[in-house]
């Protein structure tokens, strides 16, 4: 590597004591690593045995390896100076000493000694030797003096600034390498100097003096040069230029960042918003992102790129400025923008693949096409330079593109950046693909469950009634919470709120079944603890009937479904109720004070248990009964064995004396705009039948009491102004005693009722269904009951405590 004066020199200053010894097999491969050698190079013994040595070292000095193998084996030891690889990828100066050793086996090895160059006390460099280690490498090597200007430099520093190395001598690094943080780079140095702490890996990040806008970075080390008596005389260092690994981090890390920010939500504008957050100011200076009206609505998508370059109407889903200036000339957030035909936006759509112009044509056409009147600002009002233009394309369809600009001339998009940013949007794309996809499956989610949802509640003269449903946000998805109002036989009304567990179209799916199912056993008049009897033996049946179904299948299932059903009686103020595994409803009395039922809580639906229990009260008239689902008292998600029924207190006793106010009122006061669980309220205000509106008559058991059942039944209907219903009614009523008196015993009850509907029912003391017959030309009997049900519009039998009562329903 040099002359007999160069080893000489290298043999005066090598110290064999600091050294760290390894051994070479014959062909120059390491087969004995020790510690030391490891704190030197960084290496531990399981990376370096069985590779070459000449691995270690920087490309010019391996070349020589193989010869300087042979050269010992035949001359004996050497000495001189190399450059070795640390691990951690920064050059490391030693000195090495290679000897000729015999091992106990008589294989002849090579002992090498190595050194760190600043590790020996009164060692003395020439400039010869310096320069013939360091000729070729592309690593920037100097020494500065203590003043930190440069005495020496090799002629990879060129790259670096400041000339050729004559120009150097005499310098500061400050005036070398302007790009870069002089103050951080000279404090170290001058911090090297102090404590002669070496340096190791420093990553210093700065601007190319060729493009002052653009960030370079550059791995240095420094090591502190001492004389023969130990005191400082400069500084060693080491650079080399690590622009593109940084680069390639950055990049990374910007994908790493919208990974993390983009996607948190699935909503579609707030998912192209953060793609624009992301991209500005990490890769451009303006970023907006367009979206088919399509893909906003949820709408599906035909596959592949759009079919022709005629104009194209898109709507401004995000953008975002470094420049204060750009917004206000920018479209807003929701608007729509024309992009005219064979424009580059339009042509990035039809063609599915992105473009990009390092200095856009301030002469260039415009691309879209502004409102009347309004003039649209050009690329050189705005100051933008350059362009890339990408189109959104998910799972095989076009979503949109996205525009990012720059402003600084110097600094224009380059192949790499147009690569990033097909890699940003193609991520984002999958993000706003998502959200499509779940705008289409919630749209159609709500729309069924308001398909299955009372459009308009009924109108009586029992309650009045108000309903507020609030649906789920978008992560959780719609839920499975209904409400109901149905009318039932003699002017009572029942209330009827419920959940199905779940999300989504199943879980709409299975409340629109089990509301179908309360509604018609609310049809045949059961009380509520039958009610619920009954939906839970369907529950249970249809959860066994889709145990054949693929594992997991549960969703849809009316299995551990809510409901509470409600009977009110306007005629006394009586009410039913019961409940399967849901919320007790709250009670405000006309005076404004707030109770909560005490209603044993049934089972699930479904799950099994105990028999279901009903409460019977009476409600003063004003009295407004609150019926929820447990969303209501949900809080962040969480649905604790037993809520705090306390703020639903407060609400209740708070709210205004409108009704429908009231309820709306609750609901905003309780739960946020997009709740984690759906939510239904319902409010009913109860009300009673005026005296003058019931007639009752208790007849005896006698068929003689018929004829006075219908005079009585005359004359009350003329009182009321029935006069047209006297003829029919009286027929009713006529059968329908007699049908009591002779099926059934003792005393019976005859009741009319005057609502939005005549009703008469009567009420006997007997156990038995009577059932509609068809009876023959010849048959003497069996047409009462067919003749009540061609006068009346409905009718029916309910059983009640006292026996069984049988109601007939004429319209007005």
């Amino acid at each position: 590597m040099g002359g007999q004066q160069e080893q000489n020199v290298a043999r005066q200053g090598f110290d064999v004591a600091d050294a760290a010894p390894l051994l070479l097999d014959p062909h120059g491969v390491v087969s004995s690593w020790t510690g030391r050698a490891e704190q030197l190079l960084g290496y531990d013994a399981q990376a370096v045995v069985g590779r070459k040595f000449a691995e270690l070292l920087l490309p010019d000095d391996a070349e020589r390896v193989p010869g300087l193998v042979e050269r010992c084996r035949s001359d004996g030891d050497w000495v001189g100076l190399m450059t070795a690889l640390h691990r951690e990828g920064h050059p490391v100066a030693v000195m090495v000493r290679v000897t000729p050793t015999v091992e106990p086996r008589g294989r002849t090895s090579l002992l090498v000694l190595l050194s760190q160059l600043a590790g020996a006390a009164g060692w003395s460099m020439s400039r010869t030797v310096l320069e013939q280690i360091v000729t070729g490498t592309s690593i920037g090597i100097a020494i500065v003096d203590t003043d930190l200007r440069f005495v020496w430099s090799n002629a990879a520093m060129e790259q670096f600034g400041g000339g050729p190395a004559e120009r150097r001598l005499g310098l500061r690094f400050a005036d070398v390498q302007p790009g870069l943080n002089a103050d951080a780079v000279e404090a170290r140095m001058r911090h090297v100097l102090e404590t002669g702490e070496q340096v190791v890996g420093h990553e210093e990040v700065g601007r190319a003096r060729s493009a002052p806008l653009r960030e370079t970075a550059h791995m240095m080390s420094f090591t502190r040069l001492d004389d023969e008596r130990g005191r400082p005389m400069g500084v060693y260092y080491t650079v080399v230029d690590v622009t593109e690994g940084h680069r390639a981090r950055q990049r990374l890390a910007l994908l790493d960042r919208a990974g993390e920010h983009i996607g948190r939500t699935l909503d579609i504008m707030t998912t192209a918003q953060e793609l624009a957050d992301v991209a500005v100011p990490g890769l451009a200076d303006f970023v907006t992102v367009d979206l088919l009206e399509t893909v906003l609505r949820g709408a599906e998508l035909p596959p592949g790129p759009l079919g022709d370059s005629a104009p194209v109407s898109l709507r401004r889903a995000g953008h975002r400025s470094l420049y204060e200036d750009l917004p206000r000339t920018a479209v807003d957030a929701g608007a729509v923008v024309t992009y005219l035909a064979d424009s580059p936006p339009v042509r990035c759509l039809t063609s599915g693949r992105s473009w990009r112009q390092e200095q856009l044509d301030p002469l260039a056409p415009e691309w879209a096409a502004g409102a009347p009147g309004v003039r649209e600002s050009t690329f050189l009002e705005l100051g933008l330079q350059s362009v890339m233009i990408v189109p959104i394309r998910a799972r095989g369809a076009t979503l949109g593109v996205t525009m990012f600009f720059r402003r600084r001339r110097d600094y224009p998009f380059d192949a790499d950046d147009l690569s990033l940013a097909e890699d940003l949007v193609s991520r984002a794309a999958v993000c706003v693909d998502n959200a499509r996809r779940y705008t289409r499956e919630r749209d159609a989610a709500l729309v069924l469950q308001r398909s299955l949802l009372p459009r308009r509640l009924p109108e009586q003269d029992a309650v009045e009634v108000a309903a507020c449903y609030r649906p789920a946000d978008e992560l959780t998805g719609l839920g499975g919470d209904w409400y109901d109002l149905i009318l039932l036989s003699s002017a009572r009304v029942a209330l009827v709120v419920g959940e199905v567990p779940g999300h989504g179209i199943d879980a709409a799916a299975a409340m629109g079944r089990l509301r179908t199912a309360v509604r018609t056993l609310a049809a045949i008049d059961l009380p509520p603890e039958e009610v619920l009897g009954h939906l839970d033996d369907l529950s249970s049946r249809a959860a066994r009937d889709e145990e054949d179904g693929e594992p997991g299948e549960t969703a849809g299932r009316p299995l551990g479904s809510g409901c509470l059903y409600v009977v009110y009686d306007p005629v006394d103020g009586h009410c039913t109720m019961a409940a399967a595994g849901h919320p007790a409803p709250a009670v405000v009395a006309p005076d404004g004070t707030v109770a909560f039922v005490d209603l044993p809580q049934g089972p699930a639906l479904g799950v099994g248990g105990p028999p279901f229990q009903a409460v019977e009260l009476t409600l003063a008239e004003g009295s407004t009964l609150a019926l929820h689902t447990d969303g209501l008292l949900a809080r962040e998600g969480a649905r604790p064995a037993e809520p705090d029924r306390e703020p639903l207190r407060e609400a209740l006793a708070e709210a205004p004396a409108s009704l429908e106010t009231s309820c709306g009122t609750v609901v905003d006061t309780l739960v946020p705009a997009r709740p984690y669980d759906d939510v239904a309220l319902l409010m009913a205000r109860t009300r009673r039948l005026d005296p003058e509106q019931v007639a009752v008559w208790d007849l005896p058991d006698d068929p003689a009491v018929v004829a006075e059942a219908r005079r009585n039944t005359t004359r009350q209907l003329a009182q009321w102004g029935l006069d047209e219903l006297v003829f029919t009614t009286e027929l009713v009523v006529s059968e329908l005693v007699t049908n009591a008196i002779r099926h059934a015993t003792g005393p019976v009850r005859l009741r009319l009722i005057r609502e939005r509907a005549l009703v008469c029912d009567v009420l006997d003391r007997g156990a038995t269904a009577p059932h509609l017959r068809h009876p023959r030309a010849m048959d003497e009997g069996g047409r009462g009951l067919l003749l009540v049900s061609q006068l009346a519009q409905r009718w029916g039998t309910r059983f009640v405590p006292e026996g069984k009562i049988i109601w007939a329903e004429q319209p007005f």
